[in-house]
């Protein structure tokens, strides 16, 4: 279910197939990467929103979907999104998840009332959950999806621990740990989360960019 995945760096994704290329926080794509039909963004921090990744992506028809104060800073096909909520853009068919913090020393990060989000795609006939930057918030225990794509790097968002128990209450067949290796949270981290996820099936993507954590 991750074959046509491409994991970029920290929360950047790709999924290409079924003649659509949908970009995820795209950062550290490259000059050859092909264009987006469809580009998310789950909220304003740098190393989620990079504009100019977006305008490089972009051609006349992409269309882009991002919170609000996110879509405020966009042009052209701009669909605007709080959590709870179910769209279709590009042929793509999505909702929309909480994304904040709920660690008394990461409030101020992620707050609630941002109003930040994560996705649940359908892509492929698959089911595909791409958390953002959250901790275990309990409404994501209401999540079902077949793939999680989960942070767990701490320091902005949950560690490999508190990822694994969000793992283990939401089920899915495969969780794959990202936000991981570059601007916090070594490499090593995979394999506790690989470790304490147990019983749930565990995949880990190879960056496209060299990871910069020890």
């Amino acid at each position: 279910m991750l074959e046509r995945f491409t994991w970029f760096r920290q929360s950047a994704m790709r999924w290409s197939g079924d003649g659509a290329t949908v970009y995820i926080d795209p950062w550290g794509t490259r000059e050859e990467d092909p264009p987006a039909d469809l580009i998310l963004i789950t909220h304003a921090h740098f190393d989620h929103f990079q504009p100019e990744e977006i305008a490089r992506l972009s051609t006349g028809s992409t269309k882009v979907v991002a919170p609000r104060d996110v879509a405020l800073e966009l042009s052209g096909a701009v669909t605007a999104v709080g959590p709870g909520e179910s769209h279709e853009v590009a042929g793509v068919r999505f909702t929309t998840v909480p994304a904040y913090n709920v660690r008394e020393e990461r409030l101020e990060m992620h707050p609630r009332a941002n109003r930040w989000v994560g996705y649940v795609l359908e892509l492929g006939g698959a089911t595909y959950y791409h958390a953002g930057d959250t901790d275990h918030a309990p409404e994501l225990d209401d999540v079902r999806t077949d793939v999680a794509f989960l942070p767990i790097g701490g320091t902005f968002t949950m560690d490999a621990s508190e990822a694994a128990g969000l793992a283990r209450a939401i089920a899915p067949a495969v969780a794959v740990p990202m936000h991981f290796g570059f601007v916090v949270g070594s490499p090593s981290e995979a394999d506790r989360f690989r470790r304490e996820a147990a019983p749930v099936n565990v995949e880990v993507l190879a960056p496209v960019d060299p990871f910069e954590q020890a």
